[in-house]
């Protein structure tokens, strides 16, 4: 995976040249709902849309850079107002060690978010050491 130019305005069917088929009937929310949010602008996609997406590992290099953009942009005000449980923060922590070996950068970017965050869940602080332990600073 490498970090490709991304126009907002594209959905991860157009960004990935990769267009799905329609869910089976039958099929969970959760697979209709990726189906369709993979059609959608990614410019548009809330952060809600984005750790659903990204907890799926659909269109990681386009979406996980989005998603930290975010996260370094709120986390400072979300530090400010205590307690902080966030899907998007679990759903960027929580992907797979080659993954974020692609994106070192990235990793970097998102331990350093970590360091202002304070007054976590358990959860979130449980997927913190596991995030940092695959990914020990000044590694």
């Amino acid at each position: 995976m490498k970090n490709r130019p991304l126009d907002l305005r594209c959905s991860i069917e157009e960004l990935e040249g990769n267009t799905w088929p329609d869910p089976p009937e039958g099929s969970t929310s959760l697979v209709e709902s990726v189906h369709a949010l993979r059609r959608r602008p990614v410019g548009d996609l809330t952060p809600e849309e984005l750790a659903r997406l990204i907890g799926q590992n659909v269109g990681l290099p386009w979406l996980l850079p989005l998603a930290v953009e975010f996260l370094r942009d709120t986390a400072p005000h979300e530090a400010a107002g205590g307690w902080y449980d966030d899907d998007l923060l679990s759903a960027v922590l929580t992907r797979k060690t080659d993954v974020w070996s692609a994106f070192p950068e990235l990793a970097q970017e998102v331990d350093g978010i970590l360091s202002v965050l304070t007054d976590l869940s358990p959860y979130i602080q449980r997927d913190i050491r596991r995030f940092r332990a695959a990914f020990p600073s000044g590694d």
